[in-house]
């Protein structure tokens, strides 16, 4: 009886590291543990892929990032931001829930416009912005009164605070399919030798 219960605590066990690899989101953080291991009780398995036992443990799929669908902005009023916005950036909107949010199309990406940020302003914390043209982005924001490197990165906050960073297209690996980039208008943007050798080295270019 004694070594029946025993085995049964020993199945409940979980090593942190594994945890943190293949549950930890599922976790609330006051349930996580810093010690070497953690024993779980009436935890309930996660809806999506079920888990693969392998002995007393428990291996989940590895599930692959693709991209990022959108990102969302914070702001005080959705219809300052959009014009403050359409100063340096030209867009057209994917569509709107009334005055508390609206969404920037990207093609096959968009931004997210939200009301309600009482948050202190971005420090290390930002969001890359693909551009076509860098350079005209600082310039504007310069004209504008923006606090701006006059070389090099092109950081920026907004009126509320949001760190936003420019970053030109041809000169990252972030690549848009062909047919996208027709879509939204943009002619062949080509990529610097720099560029073209980063997605080389990582299988990722077709030339």
């Amino acid at each position: 009886m004694a070594e029946r219960s025993m085995a049964r605590r020993a199945q409940r066990e979980v090593s942190v590291d594994q945890l943190a690899q293949h549950v930890g989101a599922a976790l609330s953080a006051g349930r996580r543990a810093v010690a070497g291991s953690i024993r779980i009780r009436g935890t309930r398995v996660p809806r999506g892929p079920r888990p693969r036992a392998r002995g007393d443990r428990i291996s989940w799929p590895a599930v692959r990032l693709v991209g990022i669908n959108h990102v969302a902005l914070e702001v005080g009023d959705v219809e300052e931001a959009l014009a403050w916005y359409g100063r340096f950036f030209e867009f057209e909107l994917r569509g709107r829930a009334g005055t508390a949010m609206a969404f920037i199309d990207i093609g096959d990406q968009f931004i997210a416009i939200a009301a309600g940020r009482s948050q202190p302003p971005d420090q290390a914390r930002h969001f890359g912005l693909v551009v076509d043209d860098k350079q005209a982005v600082r310039a504007a924001l310069q004209a504008a009164g923006v606090s701006v490197q006059a070389s090099g990165s092109v950081d920026f906050l907004d009126l509320w605070g949001n760190h936003v960073q420019v970053v030109d297209y041809r000169e990252i690996q972030f690549s848009k399919a062909p047919a996208v980039l027709r879509g939204m208008g943009i002619g062949a943007l080509e990529k610097t030798p720099a560029a073209k050798q980063e997605l080389r080295s990582k299988g990722l270019a077709d030339d």
